[in-house]
This record gives structure tokens, sequence and C-alpha cells, in this order.
């Protein structure tokens, strides 16, 4: 005889079928999320092998080796091997740009440092037998020579200090220093490198929120807890600034902030990461780059998911308190905008996203992100 009255019996039944449900239903969701993933990359790399790829194995090659970094990384990064055919071209291609200084790219490029801090995050991905060792060596001497410090007179307390750039005037800018963060955490440089440490001065910087790392004048005047582009040479903000003369935060420069500095050793309890991540929660969207609108849309996305990758977390709250998987929010996302080819483009052509090999590349970077069983 049942030690549980009928009432009991019912209820522990309804209990166990309510369980049954929610754990089908959990299955259903991640084989379905699985599925998207893979439809995702399956027709990315049908466009990058009838479309994209140009014979020599380079992507986007009018605008100089960067472009074709970010496709192999992407496409290393979702598995493929430095031997699949798709990326092996891609690596020969960019062999070919290593100069004796160390750097990946034109020698009289004006982005050596963003190129070859690409270039180092593919040549990294791709060094399971350890043949680019000398060239990553020299790479990552380059870049450290490029960045703002002591020896191009730079002390500590100068705005340009820890930063890296490019253009004519090289003015450093977070973009820059967090691609040069990327590469150094691709080289396995910690909280205990130099060089990542000075980055470190220059990106809190970059953030609005007043703090012993952080005595700019920017940040009182719109203390949101938000990252900005650069301080350096007046200050700048691609979202404008405030009536109040204050440099408006946006969406992918405080992901790129966020991600730099976790990346950089700061912990999850510092008050600059506290106040990024809140920024973010108040400005959680993937429908545009907040701040900005559609201009770096796909820059953004693979900001977004690697700043919410290096913090570890599955789920986040927006200002409403509603609880997002981000990484299914992400990939439903990208698999909405992406065309009928396998292709992905912004119809805001501004910083180059005009172009479907260099988009399809940041896309394949941030769908990396949400590979299945990253957790």
């Amino acid at each position: 005889m049942s030690i549980f009255p009928a009432s009991g019996r019912l209820a522990a039944a309804a209990t166990s079928l309510l369980t049954a449900v929610s754990l089908l239903t959990a299955a259903a969701s991640a084989e379905d999320t699985a599925g998207i993933y893979q439809r995702c990359l399956d027709r990315a790399v049908g466009f990058l092998q009838s479309t994209g790829q140009a014979p020599d194995g380079s992507y986007a090659a009018y605008a100089g080796p960067g472009g074709t970094a970010v496709v192999a990384t992407g496409l290393l990064k979702n598995g493929f091997r430095p031997q699949d055919p798709l990326v092996a071209k891609s690596l020969r291609y960019l062999e070919g740009f290593a100069q004796p200084d160390g750097r990946v790219s034109q020698k009289d490029s004006l982005y050596g440092n963003y190129e070859t801090c690409l270039a180092i995050m593919c040549f990294s991905a791709a060094n399971h037998d350890r043949r680019y060792d000398e060239l990553l060596a020299k790479a990552e001497r380059f870049v450290k020579k490029l960045q703002w410090d002591e020896d191009e007179g730079k002390q500590v307390d100068s705005y340009d200090y820890g930063g890296a750039g490019y253009g004519k005037h090289e003015r450093p800018d977070l973009s820059n220093t967090g691609f040069l963060i990327d590469a150094l955490a691709a080289r396995g440089r910690g909280a205990e490198d130099e060089a990542m440490q000075r980055a470190l001065v220059f990106v809190s910087r970059c953030q609005n929120l007043e703090t012993e790392y952080n005595t700019t004048p920017f940040a009182a005047k719109n203390p949101d807890g938000g990252f900005y582009y650069t301080p350096a040479a007046g200050g700048l903000s691609q979202a404008g600034q405030t009536p109040a003369g204050g440099l408006r935060s946006y969406g992918s420069m405080t992901y790129a902030g966020l991600k730099s500095m976790i990346y950089a050793g700061v912990g999850r309890d510092d008050p600059r990461v506290k106040a990024a991540f809140d920024w973010i929660s108040k400005h959680y969207r993937l429908d545009q780059n907040p701040g900005i609108g559609d201009a770096g849309l796909y820059y953004y996305y693979h900001t977004f998911a690697k700043a919410l990758d290096a913090m570890q977390i599955a789920t986040l709250k927006d200002a409403a308190g509603v609880e997002h998987d981000w990484r299914a929010d992400l990939l439903n996302e990208l698999a909405r905008r992406q065309k009928d080819d396998g292709s992905w483009i912004n119809e805001n052509s501004r910083w180059l996203e005009g172009d479907p090999s260099l988009v399809t590349g940041y896309a394949l970077l941030a769908l990396s992100h949400c590979r299945p069983g990253n957790k």
C-alpha cells in the first residue's frame, strides 16, 4: 500500500511530469541552438569557399592583410584546422607580410599595430605545432614597441600612456589598444606582463568612471560607467558629446573595455568591472550598437561575445529585469541577418563593414563564442 494519499500521488506525478517536460524543453532548446550554430557556420563557409576568398588566399586584400587575419582566425576559432585548405591558403598569404622588424603588414602601412595584432591572434590559433614561434615572438616585440610609454617620452600621467593607435598621428585609442590586449592574451600574457599593465592604464582612462585609475576630466561629466574611444588628443567618442562636454559611452567600446580589463587581470568585484557591467545591463540589445546605431554593428557583435564570454556568465538581466541567454540571443540575431549566400554585410558601410568578407569574419569570431558546449 502506498504511503502517499491519493492527492499526494497526483501531486508527485504532476511534479515528475513537469520536471520531464522541463528537461525535454531544455534538451530541445540546446538542440535548436546547436542546429542554428551549425547552419550559420556551414553557410558562412560556403560563401567563403565560393565567393569570399581570392585565389591567393586573401579576403578584402585592398584594405591590407587585416581582413584575411580576421576571417582565418574566425575559422580556426570555430574548429577548423591550420591544414584545412581554406585556412592554409590564408596562412600562406599572411606569412608573406611578415617583415624583418616583426610587423605583419605592408612596410609603409599606417595600420601596423592593428594588422600585426590581428596576425598574432591568427598565427597563435594556428600554432599547434609551434611552426610560428619565431614569427610570433618578433611580432610581439614589434607591437610592444609601438605602445605609447617612456620610450616615446610619455610618462604615466600622459593620457597617451599605455595606448596603441594607427594613422599618421598614431593617436592611441581603445580599439587599437583592445586588439593589442587581445594579441598579448593570445600569446599567454596576463596581469604580470608589463605591456598589459601599461595598456590597462590607458583602458581605465577610457571609462566614464572616476577612480584612482582615472582622473581625466571626462569621467565626471558623464559618469555612467561605459567606455568611449579615446581620452588622448583632447578626447573623442564616436557617439559624440553630452551637453556638459562629456564623452558619450557606446556599446562596442564598452564591451571592448570590459573584455580588456578582464584579460589584464582586473577582477569581477573591481568597481571598474562592476560599473561597465552595469552599463551593459542597462543597454543590452542586439538590434544595434548602443549609442551609435548600425555603425560598426558586426565589430560590436564580436566585442559583445568576447566580453561576456570572458565574464564567464551564461545569462544576464537587462534594465527591465528580463533574464537573457546572451549566446542564444546572439545566435538568433546572426541567423536572422545572414544573407542568402551565407555572408553577412552591414548596410552602414562605415569602418569597412560594407565588405562581406570582413563582416563575415567578424560574425565568425562572434559565432565562435556560441559554439555548442562553450558555456
